[in-house]
């Protein structure tokens, strides 16, 4: 299952030089994926419920092209890694100007925490049948437990 989201860029994403902050583009990733796990029913309601949230250990972002101030932009997120139980999970986010042209992938390397005891943690099994059904990048890993920082 593809998922993208599309959004209008603001002022307040840009700096003086007229160019996207870098980090304006790690908040539409973020944002992406908060609006892709509330689709599926985790939204952050459920998962205060649950006790549960991801947090991330690494975060990289290569661009390629310039995005202009009132130009939509696309974001497509792919599973890259998933560890055998779901802990550890890697996500791809392709960023799109409006015409359709690449203009940055984030990739991002997570895994799950309990709120309560502050240890990672398994996700609960919707995040596990999102799993199953997410596109995948071509070099989609299973992420061993082992080596997987």
């Amino acid at each position: 299952m593809s998922f993208k989201v599309t959004f209008p860029t603001r002022w307040a994403d840009f700096d003086p030089n007229n160019h996207m902050r870098h980090s304006a583009y790690n908040d539409y990733a973020a944002e992406s994926r908060v609006r892709l796990f509330k689709k599926y029913g985790l939204s952050m309601k459920e998962f205060k419920r649950l006790h549960i949230g991801p947090i991330l250990f690494q975060e990289n972002t290569s661009f390629y092209k310039e995005i202009s101030l009132g130009e939509d932009l696309t974001v497509e997120v792919l599973l890259k890694g998933v560890s055998e139980k779901g802990e550890r999970f890697k996500f791809l986010h392709r960023i799109y100007k409006g015409d359709g042209t690449l203009a940055a992938e984030i990739e991002i390397f997570g895994a799950w925490i309990d709120l309560v005891k502050r240890k990672l943690t398994s996700p609960p099994d919707t995040m596990i049948d999102l799993a199953e059904h997410m596109s995948k990048t071509d070099d989609f890993e299973t992420i061993s437990l082992k080596r997987s920082l």
